[in-house]
């Protein structure tokens, strides 16, 4: 299964879920949980009971890969006052279709440059819509460490760039889906979600002297020789506005730099494009090529609100809990009352978690679903819920059941982790009470004893999408709505 189409799936599926969030209406536990099988509560026979759970707030300074196909993240949250500020820039590579031929004709065809447009294809937004967005373009510098593949990653560096600013532009989020005019080569036509950038012309008379020859020049005869000498494009957002902007950079029909040029062509002169494109591994004119493509997303996570409080406290069972999707943060949680629970036949055994509303949750949502996994005690592996997850394998995918694990909000607006098969384990076979870790992230990487491998898990197609805080396990302002765990159990 494509990976990315995984992704585009899981989505939508999430999206369905999330329309029975607004009903909140009151439930019958054991049916709403897919329970039919779990026996009537009698305290005779079958049991329910409530283990507390110790939660605590910890930063994910942990390492995401940048995939080619990934969405890039643009912009700056300057005002979250539960989370504090984000800010995040993108880098990517450029190429052509095919190498071997001069896209100007020739360096003496070039009668002029009339200007030069970076295109971005806009996906999706987080925050707020109506405030302003600044980006500003540069040439990555051919020093820099940019590399084919680089990560998300807490307070990552910025990449060095080189020359003066080539172009920025100023819009309005929430106007992005406004058709725009497309003017090539005397087709015009009508393209919403895109950013447009005007670029320096010196840019585009800068490609226009590249040749095919075999000399310094001859930039056109491979896409490694390209990108020797022009290493890509830095997009850097100002520090101004409350809002993320998500671009596709592989959309070959909205992104691409774009050189408008006026030649002559058997004496004949004519007004053209000429379109440079960023392509996730695949040049669909030139298949039999090898490319190499790079993107990079350095995304700095400032700490602040009630989320830097928790974080430098000395605690561990905060009343709150946390979660920015990655890069960002992540819960601890251990439940010590799984050492000492009977052997018993374990009918259901669940984490509930219940979100709290916060401000400015109606600009800042949810992320679209937490992971669970658990951790070893050097907290360098983490390990999947082989029995719980229904794990399935298609090629070289994985996936698992979340409707069934959990992960997604419930119609009685909770998170519920199913561990009932882990519980069983460990009661009956006494097998180690580990630590677990909540998280968001956009690819969740687990060893799977089960099947003596690691796994790649897709939960989400965006970084920096989404913030949430729940009630931890000491949460005494309405106890109900604390973190615990619910076992159903029948004693042996």
């Amino acid at each position: 299964m494509n990976n990315k189409n995984l992704v585009f799936s899981f989505v939508a599926i999430i999206s369905v879920l999330l329309i029975g969030f607004v009903s909140c209406k009151k439930i019958n536990e054991a049916t709403e949980l897919g329970g039919g099988l779990i026996p009537p509560i009698d305290n005779i026979t079958t049991f329910e009971t409530y283990l507390d759970i110790e939660t605590d707030n910890k930063l994910f300074n942990d390492t995401t890969n940048v995939y080619g196909s990934d969405y890039l993240t643009l912009g700056h949250i300057a005002t979250d006052p539960e989370f504090g500020t984000t800010h995040a820039n993108a880098y990517f590579d450029l190429g052509r279709p095919a190498y071997m031929t001069n896209p100007f004709i020739h360096k003496d065809s070039v009668i002029a440059i009339d200007s030069v447009v970076l295109s971005m294809s806009y996906v999706a937004a987080y925050g707020d819509t109506n405030s302003s967005q600044t980006l500003r373009v540069y040439e990555i510098a051919q020093n820099s460490d940019f590399k084919d593949t680089a990560y998300y990653k807490y307070n990552q560096a910025d990449f060095l760039t080189t020359g003066i600013e080539l172009g920025s532009k100023t819009f309005q989020i929430s106007k992005l889906d406004d058709s725009v005019l497309h003017i090539r080569k005397r087709d015009t036509t009508k393209l919403a979600n895109v950013i447009r950038i005007p670029l320096a012309t010196s840019l585009g008379q800068r490609f226009s002297l590249y040749d095919t020859t075999n000399t310094s020049n001859g930039l056109y005869r491979s896409d490694s020789l390209f990108k020797k000498i022009f290493k890509g494009l830095a997009v850097v957002a100002d520090n101004s506005g409350n809002a993320l902007t998500y671009i596709d950079a592989n959309d070959d029909t909205k992104t691409k730099l774009t050189v408008y040029v006026r030649l002559k062509n058997g004496g004949t002169v004519d007004t053209t494009v000429v379109d440079f494109f960023h392509y996730s591994g695949r040049y669909p004119y030139y298949p039999y090529a090898t490319f190499t493509v790079g993107q990079a997303n350095p995304i700095t996570r400032t700490a602040g609100g009630n989320w830097a409080s928790y974080l430098a406290n000395a605690g561990t069972n905060d009343d709150r809990i946390f979660l920015q999707s990655v890069p960002g943060s992540y819960a601890s949680l251990k439940i010590p009352g799984l050492d000492t629970f009977k052997n018993s036949v374990i009918h259901r055994a669940e984490i509930i978690m219940t979100p709290l509303r916060t401000s400015q949750d109606g600009l800042f949502t949810h992320p679209p679903a937490l992971f669970l996994d658990r951790v070893n005690a050097s907290s360098d592996t983490a390990f999947t819920f082989d029995a719980d997850m229904a794990i399935t394998i298609s090629g070289a995918a994985f996936s698992y059941d979340y409707s069934v694990f959990g992960g997604t909000i419930k119609s009685d607006s909770t998170y519920r982790f199913n561990l009932s098969r882990y519980v069983q384990n460990l009661v009956t076979k006494k097998t180690a009470n580990q630590t677990l870790r909540l998280y968001a992230p956009i690819r969740a990487f687990n060893y799977s004893s089960g099947l003596s491998t690691n796994n790649q898990f897709y939960v989400s197609d965006r970084a920096a999408y989404g913030r949430i805080v729940l009630a931890g396990g000491s949460y005494a302002v309405v106890p109900d709505k604390r973190m615990r765990m619910r076992v159903v159990y029948s004693k042996l």
